[in-house]
C-alpha cells in the first residue's frame, strides 16, 4: 500500500505533464485542468490502497479514461447546443505554451532575442501540429514520446494491441514531420 507521502509525491511529479497531455488532447485550458483534477482525485479515492509501483499506469488510465469521457460529454452537449440554439459561442483560450512548462536551459550562456524568438516559434508549430492529428494518433504519440511509455503499456492504456501503437506512432511521427516540413521547419 502507497503511503501519503509516496501518492503526494508521485502526483506532484505527474501534474505538470498529465495537464499539458490533457491540453494537447481536448484543446481547452479549463477543461484540461478539470480532466487532470478529477483524474487525480479518483486515484487518491479508488487506488490509494494499491502499491506505489502501480500507480502511473494507474493513473494514466484513470486520465486517458477521464480524457475519452470529455469528448463523450462534449458530443451529447453539442447535440443539445445545436438542437435548442443553433448561434454557439466559441471560446478558444491558447493556454500555457509548451516553452512555458519547459525546464530551465542548462546552457551557460543566455539566449540570444532571436533565439528565444525562434524557439518559441517551433514550439508554437509543434504544438499546433500536434492538435491536427488524430485523437488516436496524438493519444499514442502522447503516452510514448511524452509520457515515456512502452509499447506494452501504451497498448494496455489504449485499450488496443501493441501493432496499433507502433502503427499509430508512425503515422503520427511521420504526419508530424510533413507538417512540420510544410512550415519550414526542420527538427
Amino acid at each position: 500500500m502507497a503511503s501519503t507521502q509516496e501518492i503526494d509525491a508521485f502526483l506532484a511529479s505527474v501534474e505538470r505533464r498529465a495537464f499539458k497531455h490533457a491540453v494537447f488532447a481536448v484543446q481547452d485550458h479549463h477543461s484540461a485542468l478539470d480532466i487532470v483534477q478529477n483524474a487525480m482525485l479518483k486515484l487518491v479515492e479508488r487506488y490509494g490502497d494499491k502499491p506505489a509501483e502501480e500507480l502511473p499506469l494507474l493513473f494514466q488510465r484513470i486520465l486517458q479514461n477521464a480524457i475519452h469521457d470529455h469528448f463523450r460529454r462534449a458530443k451529447v452537449r453539442d447535440f443539445w447546443v445545436r438542437l435548442v440554439s443553433p448561434i454557439r459561442d466559441k471560446d478558444e483560450d491558447a493556454g500555457e505554451t509548451l516553452e512555458s512548462l519547459s525546464a530551465a536551459s542548462i546552457s551557460e550562456r543566455a539566449p540570444s532575442p532571436e533565439e528565444e524568438l525562434s524557439g518559441a516559434q517551433s514550439i508554437e508549430a509543434i504544438e499546433k501540429a500536434l492538435s491536427e492529428l488524430p485523437a488516436r494518433q496524438r493519444e499514442a504519440f502522447l503516452l510514448r514520446y511524452w509520457e515515456e511509455l512502452d509499447v506494452a503499456e501504451t497498448a494496455q492504456l489504449m485499450g488496443c494491441s501493441e501493432g496499433s501503437v507502433k502503427t499509430h506512432c508512425f503515422r503520427a511521427v511521420n504526419a508530424l514531420a510533413a507538417i512540420l516540413k510544410g512550415k519550414g521547419l526542420h527538427l
